[in-house]
């Protein structure tokens, strides 16, 4: 989750990702195609952005609940199989939601990258 949705413009030459949050909001209805929410980025990286709520309007841990549950729907795993699954979290995490990778079982290993540079990852 990121307000920004920059967590994948290096792996997509610059070019922004509509998140997952912002397609359910202006389409009001969820993707039925991994396609309408993921690009392929550099060396086929998957990239997807979970983006946000509305500024003051929302919150922000139950839509990366429901964008990992909105990844289970579309097969997200089974279609790719993934070797590696990277997941960009605020440092300063204020609700529960924020944990659900590690907490749902998404993540079998948890390492905590810190930088003062820009875009760490």
């Amino acid at each position: 989750c990121d307000p920004k949705a920059d967590s994948t413009i290096n792996l997509l030459g610059g070019e922004p990702l509509r998140p997952v949050m912002n397609y359910m909001r202006e389409e009001d209805e969820e993707p039925e195609r991994l396609e309408d929410i993921s690009k392929e980025g550099f060396g086929g990286v998957l990239c997807i952005e979970t983006g946000g709520p509305t500024p003051g309007l929302g919150c922000a841990g139950r839509g990366i609940i429901a964008t990992f549950q909105l990844l289970e729907d579309l097969k997200l795993f089974e279609t790719w199989k993934p070797d590696v699954v990277l997941y960009d979290v605020l440092g300063d995490v204020v609700c529960g939601g924020f944990a659900a990778p590690i907490r749902e079982g998404y993540a079998e290993k948890v390492l905590i990258v810190t930088s003062g540079e820009m875009m760490a990852l």
